[in-house]
């Protein structure tokens, strides 16, 4: 079969980034003629075309895919339907599943590109982020896939980018320092400005699950693992070989009382008795004219990587936050004492979704 220079893009994953991303997508389809949009698939649905010369609808697709009765198609089957193609394929998988993220080596090395926001793909062992990169294009590797994850860290803020090109135009990356967490910026942000004020931190967390930034059992965000995970992916860029989340210190805010309890509910209900120890934190850093913020940090030359609670100066950046704001600073060389800054919203599926599509349009410019 000859080759088309069409490049065909199959998404995995149909919630609120793929939606984002769709539409951002076909706001860009008329720059982009060589792209076919040939497969869109949920948990318990797929729509998909079948012969490779026609395109789905970026208007319909989530009607169209409601409607389909096409048979749902294992990860697996995704891969051999892409490998059947005559040309060039995407897989943007825009889940956090697992098993799909186990997956990326199986497309890569078919040729198969991946893009994806799954940050569980490369933060699990480092056997496993061994196997992706390993199995990925390079210069020793030109038949397989290219791999893109800039929203893995960061929603749309460029840090695996700006990490990157850093380490490869020679610099030396010292120390990586910041808030990595929408969720957990916006709770400290709200429970100790630098104002002094703030509420009790159960109605702070009740406020912040009430708007949308907690996962719905708050647990899920508050034991600091969403956090460790992008750290693990910074420290590997860097150069260090982080086995695991548990490879290092990850300070949990869940009381140990409350780590058991069997819903988000029950534990919402009770987290209020436990008020007193976040209120004692608080009191202590601004009794040093300080505030206390959830921060992630890597000294890459000590190989020590740590998450957890520390006390800022009230004019230090990461104290000045707003909102569910990221910032991450970068020590190197070439920069000195002064970090290269990255700060903006590093929440939201709308920014990471644009994260998703700017890796899309550079695999794009690369395999046309």
């Amino acid at each position: 079969m000859a080759m088309s220079k069409q490049i065909y893009i199959a998404v995995i994953g149909a919630g609120g980034v793929a939606r984002h991303f769709l539409t951002q997508l076909s706001d860009l389809s008329t720059h982009y003629p060589h792209v076919s949009f040939v497969l869109v698939s949920r948990s318990s649905k797929c729509l998909f075309v079948e012969d490779f010369h026609h395109t789905l609808s970026f208007s319909t697709w989530e009607k169209d895919l409601s409607a389909s009765s096409q048979p749902v198609l294992s990860t697996q089957e995704i891969l051999e339907y892409l490998a059947n193609a005559p040309g060039k394929c995407v897989v943007v998988d825009n889940t956090s599943n697992q098993s799909i993220a186990d997956s990326y080596p199986s497309f890569l090395r078919r040729g198969i590109s991946v893009v994806t926001p799954n940050k569980k793909a490369f933060s699990g062992s480092y056997e496993a982020w061994q196997d992706i990169f390993s199995a990925a294009y390079s210069p020793r590797n030109p038949a397989g896939g290219l791999v893109y994850h800039e929203s893995s860290v960061g929603a749309g803020l460029p840090v695996i980018s700006t990490l990157k090109d850093l380490i490869e135009t020679g610099d030396e990356v010292q120390r990586i320092e910041g808030v990595f967490s929408g969720t957990m910026s916006f709770l400290f942000n709200n429970f100790a400005p630098v104002d002094g004020k703030g509420g009790r931190w159960s109605e702070e967390v009740k406020k912040a699950k009430d708007a949308g930034y907690t996962e719905p059992d708050p647990r899920d965000d508050l034991n600091g693992v969403d956090v460790a995970r992008k750290l693990v992916i910074l420290a590997r860029l860097a150069g260090l070989e982080v086995e695991s989340t548990s490879s290092f210190p990850v300070q949990s805010l869940i009381p140990k009382e409350l780590e058991l309890v069997s819903s988000g509910e029950e534990f919402m209900e009770k987290l209020s008795e436990f008020d007193g120890q976040m209120e004692k934190m608080k009191s202590e850093a601004e009794g040093e004219g300080k505030v206390v913020r959830f921060v992630g940090s890597i000294d890459v030359a000590k190989k020590d990587v740590r998450v957890g609670l520390e006390k800022f100066e009230k004019g230090h950046p990461i104290a000045a936050l707003k909102g569910s704001d990221n910032i991450i600073s970068l020590y190197t060389k070439r920069y000195g004492s002064n970090p290269l800054i990255i700060q903006g919203a590093g929440a939201g599926g709308e920014v990471t979704a644009m994260g998703v599509t700017g890796d899309l349009i550079q695999v794009l410019h690369r395999l046309s």
